[in-house]
């Protein structure tokens, strides 16, 4: 089940927001009147900033910023199907083509079939990069940072937690949102 995506505003090592689109572009513009301070929002699905442009009213904005649905061409646009390149070799070719409906059906079985085969797994691996990039931009200078980011990718949540404890309030507890499903098997055992 997919949640709408999140976005958060810092001001600093301040969090100032966590909501949807809409939510984030219309604090963004109240914002962008009131202050001429830098602020850094972040895709909390990818942990990468993003730049919006504000220009305009509120729909205009985000008519603009909204994902644009899948545009027509190759695939199946109506069902959300969009060709993209992959490359392979002959043989995963020949392998791939040899299934019932073809290369592109074949691979979205096995993809299906490994995101289901250990769903929890797959929440830890989702969660691990965008808490880095996250933390390389807003922690990257803090205390313990390197080792926090190998403690993440380790799955050691104990250790995580004990090195951003001492970081700005706002910062921590949004990496320790960020992370949580990182953890999710450790905190299960």
């Amino acid at each position: 089940m997919d949640t709408e995506p999140t976005y958060t505003i810092f001001l600093g090592q301040q969090r100032l927001r966590t909501a949807p689109l809409r939510e984030v572009l219309a604090a963004l513009k109240e914002l962008h009147r009131t202050t001429r301070d830098p602020l850094l929002v972040f895709n909390d699905h990818t942990g990468r900033t993003i730049d919006f442009d504000l220009s305009g009213t509120l729909d205009e904005v985000l008519a603009r910023e909204a994902p644009a649905p899948a545009r027509p061409g190759p695939g199946r646009p109506k069902l959300g199907v969009v060709s993209r390149e992959v490359s392979l070799l002959p043989r995963h070719w020949d392998w791939l083509e040899s299934h019932p409906n073809g290369a592109s059906a074949a691979l979205r079985r096995l993809i299906d079939e490994a995101r289901k085969a250990d769903p929890a797994a797959e929440r830890r691996r989702m969660a691990i990069l965008p808490t880095d990039r996250f933390l390389t931009v807003m922690g990257g200078d803090l205390p313990g940072a390197e080792e926090a980011s190998r403690a993440l990718y380790a799955g050691d949540g104990a250790a995580f937690r004990s090195l951003v404890q001492d970081w700005p309030e706002d910062i921590r507890l949004h990496v320790l949102h960020l992370s949580a499903p990182a953890f999710e098997l450790e905190a299960a055992t």
